[in-house]
């Protein structure tokens, strides 16, 4: 298991908007893990079930075993260190594509989606608890593409929608990585990624958790229709994110 991130990690993680970190749990532990995510997946939720593909969000509020990857100090230390400054945990979401899901999650940025004022670095780790090959739904990124500021909330479904808001990026190389259980990438909240159909037998089981600048504010700006809010509705402009809710990285 890996305890810190080389200084060539972070740089390309700077460079590019994204880094892939080998091993930063071991197989074990993916193995636990992911028996603990199906077993998320198949309890009973208030939203209804999608056949295809699962997204729980905070489970570190509920789920024992998946609290402890979401608070890993392993992946606080390399979080902290990619983003060279102190950061809070924003939230953890399981994503689980089942197996010959025909859905491709299109090229996005994440930060259009989040309450955000006056952050600093926002990035997510993308765990991946089983084998992750191409054919089973690995992500592609768009190296770079974290420079691009200022873009509207992008539509997961519609394989044009970033491309309209950034025809650029559609002559931009991409990088397709694959993962074995245990390995993660790191990306950076504006770094515009995709992940492929799961074409395989098994379902693709990945955690993500992501991660905020310690000093964040609420924006409480209108919300995408079916946009996840795991903010108090009604939350003040401006106001810091609690630590119970949001802890702040050791």
């Amino acid at each position: 298991m890996n305890i810190s991130v080389t200084e060539e990690q972070v740089a390309a993680y700077r460079r590019d908007g994204f880094v892939r970190i080998p091993d930063i749990i071991d197989k074990a532990d993916a193995a636990r893990y992911a028996k603990a995510a199906l077993a998320a997946r198949d309890r009973p939720r208030d939203a209804p079930a999608d056949p295809t593909f699962t997204h729980v969000m905070q489970l570190w509020q509920q789920d024992e075993t998946l609290r402890e990857l979401t608070l890993s100090p392993v992946l606080a230390a390399a979080a902290t260190a990619l983003a060279g400054l102190p950061l809070r945990l924003y939230h953890d979401h399981l994503l689980i594509k089942e197996p010959h899901n025909g859905a491709a999650t299109e090229f996005h940025q994440d930060q259009p989606y989040w309450p955000h004022l006056g952050s600093r670095h926002s990035l997510s780790a993308w765990v991946a608890l089983v084998d992750v090959p191409a054919t089973r739904g690995c992500m592609t990124f768009i190296p770079g593409s974290h420079r691009y500021e200022g873009l509207h909330t992008q539509d997961l479904r519609d394989a044009d929608n970033l491309m309209q808001a950034a025809p650029e990026l559609l002559w931009e190389p991409r990088v397709t990585v694959p993962l074995k259980a245990g390995d993660c990438t790191f990306h950076h909240s504006r770094t515009a990624h995709s992940a492929a159909p799961n074409l395989t037998d098994d379902p693709r089981i990945a955690h993500v958790v992501v991660y905020m600048d310690v000093d964040t504010r609420f924006d409480p700006r209108p919300r995408a229709t079916g946009e996840p809010l795991i903010e108090d509705d009604g939350t003040t402009e401006g106001i810091a994110f609690p630590d119970a809710d949001y802890p702040r990285l050791p």
